[in-house]
């Protein structure tokens, strides 16, 4: 997966604003609402950084008329060549940041809301509203860097010794 568009607002409903570069942060991009505790769900929701795929937007557009390349999706790394579901309970590099996904990112009202379209928030559903990670080193992102060193961070022999012993086999 290659990174396409780095979107980032500084306060809450404020509209996404691209970039070609941005850093990766403790908590965050630097200069995004979430990092500095000003977006919409602070303290609430914590989800770092929100991953969307850029197939999934064409086709929210190919099937519904509702063009949401602008930002207004809400989502601050637009990915493309792959499904970003795939990156959920995995840690990554994207430039020199290593993330985390860590649970998908389903739309909202707060969305439609902003987006000042009916139905956008129907139209990021079905898997198509990306994921959330979280910043695990921080480091430098720049249009263009490709997703590697997908590693699973699921620990699946641990879970299964769990279940043994609760089960007292």
């Amino acid at each position: 997966m290659r990174l396409e568009k780095i979107l980032v607002a500084e306060a809450e409903s404020e509209p996404m604003e691209p970039r070609e570069t941005v850093e990766a942060v403790e908590g965050g991009l630097a200069g995004d609402r979430y990092c500095t505790g000003r977006g919409y769900y602070s303290p609430f929701d914590v989800c770092e950084v929100t991953f969307v795929q850029a197939e999934a937007l064409a086709e929210i557009r190919e099937t519904t008329g509702i063009d949401l390349t602008d930002g207004r999706h809400r989502r601050n790394l637009v990915v493309r060549g792959g499904d970003v579901h795939d990156l959920l309970e995995c840690r990554f590099r994207l430039g020199a940041a290593t993330f985390e996904g860590t649970r998908p990112r389903p739309p909202c009202r707060h969305v439609e809301n902003v987006a000042g379209e009916a139905s956008v928030a129907d139209a990021l559903g079905d898997g198509r509203g990306g994921i959330c990670a979280r910043v695990v080193d921080p480091g430098g992102l720049r249009v263009g860097d490709e997703i590697g060193d997908v590693e699973p961070t699921a620990d699946f022999e641990g879970l299964v010794e769990r279940i043994r012993d609760r089960a007292g086999r």
